[in-house]
């Protein structure tokens, strides 16, 4: 299944590549809403959030109230995690809050699943040269993303596995990592970085895997029309 993006970076609907250098700004999010509205899901990221500068709750609250959304960005702790679902979230993507002390933080993601439900949590697991990577994907962690997925397995409904080193570039993803988190779980696994064509969707959908798409959309080399979209 194709689950689109929208990233949120001042106001803005933004897409990053390499999560640093803007690419494509659109000031208004509307056309986006309605070319979105069809999906069963839909990926929400407040990036301002994420990274400690502000957020972006009023918009937020707003597509939340319009799309079916998961929604990350600043999910540091419990009250922000309901925080997020009261405003219309179906479910959070927790990340960087995961880990401490370049390990599984497992108290944390413990309260966090018995506070809102495992079944709302979504996992974030970010990968860069092999490794899981947090902060922005700055900070590059000595466990890989195998090694996280199966110690947070017990706290999550699913998984969120971005392949950092693909991520915005639109040069295809790497379909043999994404497939070795999903035999490391049980879970409901979506992945993300550099999903760019049908094929790769369709590839990773055989094997149980759902998409995130962000670029190619926004771009237009992705079509959404194809099968309904979704």
């Amino acid at each position: 299944m194709l689950i689109p993006s929208i990233d949120l970076q001042n106001g803005r609907i933004v897409q990053l590549v390499q999560g640093e250098k803007l690419a494509i700004e659109a000031t208004d999010p509307e056309p986006w809403i309605a070319r979105f509205s069809h999906f069963p899901r839909v990926q929400l990221i407040d990036l301002d959030a994420a990274k400690g500068h502000g957020d972006n709750a009023g918009m937020v609250a707003t597509i939340c109230g319009r799309l079916p959304c998961r929604v990350g960005g600043g999910i540091r702790s419990i009250e922000r995690a309901q925080a997020v679902l009261d405003s219309g979230a179906h479910a959070v993507i927790a990340s960087s809050a995961l880990f401490r002390d370049g390990k599984v933080d497992a108290v944390f993601a413990r309260a966090l699943a018995e506070a809102i439900g495992a079944d709302r949590v979504i996992a974030a697991v970010d990968s860069r040269g092999g490794h899981v990577a947090i902060h922005g994907w700055r900070t590059v962690l000595p466990i890989t993303a195998v090694e996280a997925v199966r110690a947070l397995e017990p706290f999550c409904g699913e998984f969120l596995y971005t392949h950092v080193d693909k991520e915005g570039l639109m040069q295809g993803t790497d379909i043999d990592a994404i497939l070795a988190v999903r035999r490391a779980t049980t879970r409901r696994l979506t992945a993300a970085g550099g999903i760019t064509t049908w094929d790769e969707i369709d590839r990773l959908d055989a094997s149980q895997v759902d998409a995130v798409v962000g670029m190619a959309i926004y771009t237009g080399q992705l079509p959404l029309e194809r099968d309904g979209g979704a």
